[in-house]
């Protein structure tokens, strides 16, 4: 009888060459630099994301026209291709974006400026627009810190539609049916609605079968949760945000 349970239990604590698999993804990931900030942090396409889509909207403010449109009457001026350029932040380091130019050299960008290389507080900033359940008006307030009275609030309001545009096409991106392994973590921002507040953003980090690993969900803890309600809830809640048809789990 007992030879037949050490049997039973030895059977049972042999992993099956799925999860095999699925360890190995997971160790590799670790070992590459599982993290949603620093220099190889998932934060980093995001914060790209952000400004190059802001920086198109300047130049569209800046020409009165859309890409491919026609020029203001009075003027030839147009866009003239991009330049490169490495800015540095505070979470994921090194980033590179593409800065919009145009024919006639008068573009003044704003949230890069002219040989600006250091962003202060872009990365949490960037992190809290992708979170799902912030409003219209805190995403807006987000940009109006960032550019001041350096331009109209009629411009920060179109810029914060055109961020909400990317924002949207990244949130309803397909995902692969099947992850190795999925990940909680966090990082504390700064939301402001009126008054600043302090809240935490969870991500839900997958490790593909295929091995890389990519940020799949964002979301902020609801408010009047207090840390355990804030890890239970917006951590199942950051899960649950990944379930899109064709979505196994």
């Amino acid at each position: 009888m007992d030879a037949r349970l050490e049997d039973v239990t030895k059977k049972k604590a042999e992993p099956t060459a799925e999860q095999l698999a699925a360890e190995e993804l997971v160790r590799r990931a670790r070992e590459q630099g599982l993290s949603l900030t620093g220099p190889d942090g998932l934060l980093k396409q995001l914060t790209k994301t952000v400004l190059e889509t802001a920086l198109n909207q300047e130049m569209t403010e800046h020409l009165g026209h859309e890409k491919h449109g026609r020029p203001a009457a009075g003027t030839e001026n147009v866009r003239n291709g991009t330049r490169a350029k490495t800015v540095l932040t505070e979470a994921s380091g090194q980033v590179g974006i593409e800065v919009p130019r145009d024919r006639e050299g008068t573009f003044e960008p704003q949230i890069v400026r002219k040989r600006q290389r250091r962003l202060t507080g872009v990365d949490e900033i960037v992190l809290s627009l992708y979170a799902k359940g912030l409003t219209t008006g805190e995403i807006s307030a987000h940009f109006a810190e960032i550019y001041g009275a350096s331009v109209s609030k009629e411009t920060i309001s179109r810029i914060t539609d055109k961020v909400i545009e990317e924002m949207q096409s990244w949130q309803g991106r397909p995902l692969d049916p099947v992850y190795a392994a999925v990940f909680i973590d966090a990082i504390v921002v700064k939301v402001r609605d009126g008054q600043v507040a302090n809240r935490p953003v969870y991500a839900a980090i997958g490790v593909t079968l295929a091995g890389p690993c990519w940020l799949i969900s964002v979301m902020p803890r609801r408010r009047g949760r207090g840390a355990e309600g804030g890890w239970c809830g917006s951590g199942r809640g950051a899960c649950r945000s990944t379930r899109r048809p064709g979505v196994s789990g």
